[in-house]
């Protein structure tokens, strides 16, 4: 094949900046039209269907028992605000009545989940995210919270986290996560740059950011998350290394660096955002490798495809021992059975599957007030699936797999755990991938392309798509 050595030879000739920036072109040369799923889910959202609905999904929380552990996910589609890059389902209202309305029926689906459980099980992680959870209000998030405490027995170090707005986040907002036993907060902090700021409308001072941050801490909520973006409108390595030096002032916890996937077929207020101001991917590239530069020499332990912790973090500690894992919400320690979704558009995966609720807020709400879990789709895993979504997890949290050693887990045969062979034997040759025996390895300087490196085990994914974000 014309040119595939070429990354091995890079690897192998140059050394420090200038392999690196020899590095980057040839990936981006390679795979700039490359478009994958971001995996925090195998088979991905778009292979669900009607055929999984509100009666599998009762029956699968009846045949949860106290062997059990669970983690929970609270979804809060409202924002005051529209961030242009945003991708999450939200709407921007400022109507409370329409919130309080809204979350009473969470309450009620509470209510509809304690009545398909025959056990109090134990719950090791709960999470908020939204658009902006704390739109729910104080009165909002108290009583879900009360009502999750009589449902399910919390474990005594569960994580329970909320994302957070600083532009919104009150002194108010603090005492009310103080009060109802919240130990983690993530933060939207995307970009300090002004000129970014107002390319995807999200104008956010460092001052905002430091408010919250000096209030959670005082309160007694220490572990705080930021998050950051690359490959904004107008973004640059320098603005972005402005932002992250900013950032490092608070010390958070973990960071996690996300690249914006523009979308704007699917997504229609990324219309608003000025395509010929985007990075090219050799751009794109070269941001996220500044940034993780950054982050390293900060003392920072880079886990996964885009998140950086603190040695002592529980990520980090988990990302050294290997039991590192990856849901709907990123990388996450949680490695609870089921993951119980609540809200709209909300999903949920069981040992059996999984299943999500309706997107839309109306829908959602005929589903409650008829007394019917709001499940509009789902999938029902087989033996193949789950082995794949083995594979893929393991690339994504660790860069390495052992393809037999889970499949022996599995009951299935070794060549249900084979790749796509014509895919596998590109990225090999191309020095991305090493492989002995049954061990797959990407190597450290591919590791942006862990995704690509997954999709060779995706046996349902669809190339010719453009659902997907770009691989680089």
């Amino acid at each position: 094949m014309h040119g595939l050595p070429a990354v091995r030879q890079i690897m192998q000739g140059s050394t420090g900046q200038e392999r690196k920036q020899s590095m980057r072109e040839e990936l981006v040369r390679l795979f700039e039209n490359a478009r994958v799923p971001r995996y925090t889910s195998y088979p991905t959202a778009p292979h669900f269907s009607g055929d999984v609905g509100a009666e599998d999904y009762g029956q699968w929380l009846e045949e949860l028992d106290a062997r059990h552990r669970v983690s929970l996910y609270f979804h809060v589609p409202f924002c005051h605000q529209l961030c242009w890059y945003c991708g999450c389902n939200t709407t921007v209202t400022h109507n409370r009545e329409r919130i309080i309305d809204y979350t009473d029926r969470m309450a009620r689906e509470l209510d509809l989940l304690e009545a398909r459980l025959h056990s109090r099980l134990k719950l090791t992680h709960l999470h908020w995210g939204g658009g902006t959870p704390t739109t729910a209000g104080a009165e909002g998030i108290l009583r879900l919270m009360a009502r999750a405490r009589e449902i399910f027995d919390f474990d005594n170090d569960a994580e329970i986290a909320i994302e957070i707005d600083p532009r919104s986040f009150s002194a108010d907002d603090i005492g009310m996560l103080a009060q109802s036993g919240f130990n983690r907060v993530s933060i939207g902090v995307q970009t300090f740059d002004s000129t970014v700021q107002q390319a995807i409308n999200r104008m956010q001072d460092f001052a905002c950011v430091k408010t919250a941050v000096d209030g959670l801490r005082s309160a007694g909520i220490g572990r705080i998350s930021m998050d950051l973006l690359y490959g904004l409108p107008h973004q640059t390595v320098d603005t972005l290394e402005r932002t992250v030096s900013r950032v490092l002032e608070f010390r958070p916890d973990r960071i996690a660096l996300f690249g914006y996937a523009h979308l704007p077929a699917r997504i229609r207020h990324q219309r608003m955002i000025d395509e010929s101001a985007l990075a090219d991917p050799t751009g794109r590239a070269a941001q996220y490798e500044a940034v993780g530069d950054m982050l390293s020499r900060a003392g920072y332990v880079a886990i996964g495809l885009d998140h950086f912790a603190l040695p002592g973090d529980s990520m980090a500690i988990a990302a050294r021992n290997g039991t590192l894992h990856r849901n709907f919400q990123g990388y996450t320690t949680d490695a609870a059975d089921a993951l119980i979704g609540v809200g709209a558009s909300s999903i949920g995966s069981l040992p059996q599957g999984y299943v999500q609720n309706h997107v839309r807020t109306d829908e959602y709400r005929q589903s409650i007030e008829a007394g019917r879990l709001p499940v509009a789709r789902g999938l029902r895993l087989d033996a193949q699936m789950r082995l794949d979504r083995a594979i893929i997890e393991r690339i994504m949290c660790d860069g390495a797999v052992d393809l037999r050693q889970l499949a022996e887990g599995s009951g299935l045969p070794d060549h249900a755990a084979e790749p796509n062979a014509a895919v596998m034997g590109r990225l090999h040759e191309l020095g991305i991938v090493r492989r002995e025996g049954t061990r797959l390895e990407v190597t450290r300087e591919c590791r942006p392309l862990l995704r690509l490196v997954a999709a060779s085990f995706d046996r349902f994914l669809d190339p010719s798509g453009d659902r997907h974000a770009a691989a680089i």
